[in-house]
């Protein structure tokens, strides 16, 4: 996995779950691999909305800012074009991957190393999104050591 050059972080409505897991990605990796590109989409995303706020509050209070990320749909050329695709859950992972069938082996999930899926936290309290994040950062440090 050395040629990697662009991930993508894939959830649903890309407002709670991959805005976060763009941010702190993008942040662990800027010291190490400063050339590489980390975004976010959705599978069925509520295109040009902002992050959810509680979502942009952990971000926040982690020095991170997502104030300006708007949701977007996912799209054939995003697919074709990343190195890696990280997914919320199987399900996800699946839908990916049948839509664009080429896509297969470069799509995982991001909790894959620790054989977990990353619960929506859409609608839900801070807790939600609280137990949301700290699973998205052990993905992350699962991947972290492998990228």
């Amino acid at each position: 996995m050395d040629m990697l050059n662009r991930i993508l972080v894939v959830c649903i409505g890309n407002i709670c779950r991959s805005p976060m897991a763009e941010s702190l990605l993008a942040q662990r990796l800027s010291g190490r691999k400063p050339d590489i590109w980390v975004g976010s989409a959705g599978l069925a995303a509520l295109v040009g909305r902002p992050a959810d706020p509680i979502a942009q509050t952990l971000m926040q209070e982690r020095g991170l800012a997502i104030t300006n990320h708007r949701a977007r749909q996912i799209m054939r050329h995003d697919i074709l074009s990343s190195d890696l695709i990280l997914a919320m859950d199987s399900e996800q992972q699946r839908l990916i991957e049948s839509s664009v069938p080429v896509a297969r082996g470069k799509v995982h999930r991001l909790g894959k190393w620790g054989d977990f899926d990353i619960p929506d936290p859409y609608g839900e309290p801070r807790p939600a999104f609280e137990w949301s994040l700290s699973l998205i950062e052990e993905g992350i440090k699962g991947w972290e050591s492998r990228l």
